[in-house]
């Protein structure tokens, strides 16, 4: 079944408005509050084939991936959602709607590339978008707990003067720790599709905006189902709370002047996960005949991705610092009685 939103009023196709949180009707105007529609969750089955959908809109038949939670129709561009993706298993527990619309979005990417310092010029008047897309990736949210148990020997080293000489007393410690640490909320896209590294950048979020989700969100956007399970992703989210239990372990640890770590176990388990969809906003830039592909958090408005750079300006970079540290020398040298060469 293909979800539409036509307008009450004028039976236009309505989109999900970022500026104002609500479903609304470009032609009239209308604005329909989410949090108020009756949005049936009918049970569904697991949905992994390629579907063919029908719009209702302008009649035409269409293919969607497995993956397609939410898509446009190529002849008339209304918005639909598949409801097969978006119900029973296969509903996602929470939504953060767009908050950046796509003009706010295009706004905010020309004015990241103008501060590229070591960008090319041309790329820097970000002229050449060549599309914007708005899009819902499928991410789980871990709720994780980690108890740590760490056996170590530490030193403390003192030293102190009587009379004459300098003694330096050095006393010996079994030092045992035992942490219980919480980490809520832990993202890790479940996108095939998406790059890892730059989803990780896109962080954060602010999980205040956290909706229950409910379809009308999507109206007008592509999203995507989740293609991985929270099981398969779990040493996902446990590597990226890695450096964390660390930090703690390392704060637990100090006081001494020397640390040696004997022994040391780490169990973390997945309390809780919620499969939650986020905005992100993909950026094709066109430069020197050339796809440049960039997020943005469609939240927070900022941008990750790989700029071309100038090697005249990194040159000129480089060149500008040797000229700064020979001249830095040149008065040093002056000034402890030598002179310019």
């Amino acid at each position: 079944m293909v979800l539409h939103y036509k307008c009450p009023h004028c039976g236009s196709d309505m989109i999900y408005d970022a500026d104002t949180g609500k479903l609304a009707c470009p032609s009239c105007r209308t604005r329909l509050d989410i949090e108020e529609m009756d949005v049936p969750r009918e049970p569904a089955g697991e949905a992994t084939e390629t579907v063919t959908w029908h719009c209702n809109n302008c009649g035409a038949d269409l293919m969607a991936l497995p993956e397609t939670a939410a898509t446009t129709c190529s002849f008339c561009g209304a918005g639909v959602v598949i409801a097969e993706r978006v119900t029973g298993d296969q509903s996602p527990h929470y939504v953060i709607p767009f908050t950046v619309s796509k003009e706010e979005a295009i706004k905010a990417f020309k004015k990241w590339c103008r501060n590229g310092l070591l960008t090319p010029k041309g790329f820097m008047t970000a002229d050449r978008i060549k599309s914007i897309t708005g899009i819902y990736v499928p991410f789980w949210l871990y709720d994780l707990n980690s108890r740590a148990r760490v056996n170590a020997t530490a030193t403390k080293v003192r030293t102190y003067t009587s009379g004459d000489y300098l003694y330096t007393e050095t006393s010996y410690y079994d030092v045992y720790r035992e942490l219980d640490l919480h980490y809520v909320k832990v993202p890790v896209d479940a996108s095939v599709k998406m790059d890892d590294r730059f989803m990780d950048r896109l962080e954060p979020y602010q999980y205040s905006g956290l909706k229950e989700f409910k379809p009308p969100y999507l109206a007008g956007y592509l999203a995507e189902k989740y293609q991985f399970t929270d099981a398969e992703l779990l040493d996902r989210a446990k590597n990226k709370i890695r450096s964390y239990i660390e930090s703690a372990i390392g704060s637990s640890l100090s006081g001494y002047t020397t640390v040696t770590r004997m022994s040391e176990d780490i169990e973390t388990r997945n309390v809780k996960s919620h499969y939650v969809l986020l905005p992100v906003w993909l950026v094709v830039y066109d430069y020197d005949n050339f796809e440049h592909n960039f997020v943005m958090n469609g939240q927070t408005g900022k941008v990750v991705g790989k700029p071309p750079l100038s090697y005249g300006k990194i040159a000129a970079w480089f060149g500008g610092i040797a000229a700064g540290v020979f001249l830095a020398m040149k008065f040093l040298s002056l000034a402890m009685g030598g002179g310019f060469l």
